[in-house]
């Protein structure tokens, strides 16, 4: 099983991931996806637990999968902790005999995914665990805008282990636009953490065709939160919609 970054695997930073990890835009948007009747939802890479809990508190049965057991600690100490049940395995080499209503992968933990091998197999874990009128959603960034300049650089945060100051820095720009590697600085009072990241920034058609090979289809890429169709010039997000190829 892959080493997860520090940022998910050190308890000191998976108890800060949620301070820079607040926006509402993408959680109501999965929220709105399972609707008002019970579902079986699968949550993969559901690190802190966040929409995992959201939907055990609107009644969803929830099964939450994420490699990394600081992340899932946090989550199961959290309000409803225990209505879902919690998975120690990969996107990749998560097995199960239950099938669900939806699946669905957010926070951008599709980008984390860097081989051709490791997209082929969350997908085919996908495919393998949708019901057959089910639905997938995933997230990932548009690599036709320059990331570097866009994201933040830097904040700051007041928590029960004081002021924190993160600082994000480029390590590696040599495979832009498909690869960007990068590293958080965490400055604790009394110590600094290092959390390096590499992620993948594979176009709307490579992920389209990786979908066609696990036997799925896209319904529909969005290019926001608010359900826009996707714009390859002008939408940052490109937010996908899949079924099984046998349910059309």
């Amino acid at each position: 099983m892959p080493k997860p970054d520090l940022q998910f695997s050190d308890q000191r930073l998976a108890d800060l991931y949620d301070f820079g990890n607040a926006g509402s835009d993408d959680r109501d948007f999965y929220l709105s996806l399972a609707g008002d009747r019970p579902l079986d939802i699968l949550d993969l890479g559901c690190g802190t637990g966040l929409l995992s809990l959201a939907y055990a508190a609107k009644g969803h049965r929830v099964t939450g999968v994420d490699p990394a057991a600081a992340m899932r600690a946090v989550a199961k100490r959290a309000r409803l902790g225990d209505r879902v049940a919690w998975v120690e395995r990969t996107s990749e080499d998560y097995l199960s005999d239950q099938a669900f209503d939806l699946i669905i992968m957010t926070g951008h933990a599709f980008q984390v995914l860097l081989t051709d091998d490791q997209i082929g197999a969350a997908l085919a874990t996908m495919a393998r665990h949708l019901k057959p009128d089910g639905l997938i959603a995933f997230e990932s960034r548009n690599p036709a805008f320059d990331w570097d300049a866009i994201w933040g650089r830097s904040y700051e945060m007041e928590t029960k282990q004081g002021r924190v100051h993160a600082i994000r820095r480029m390590t590696d720009r040599s495979q832009a636009p498909k690869f960007l590697s990068f590293a958080w600085d965490y400055q604790f009072p009394d110590d600094v953490l290092t959390s390096e990241s590499t992620l993948r920034f594979s176009t709307a058609k490579e992920i389209t065709g990786f979908a066609d090979k696990a036997g799925l289809y896209v319904e529909s890429v969005l290019g926001d939160w608010q359900g826009g169709a996707f714009d390859p010039d002008l939408s940052r997000e490109m937010i996908f919609k899949l079924r099984r190829r046998d349910a059309e």
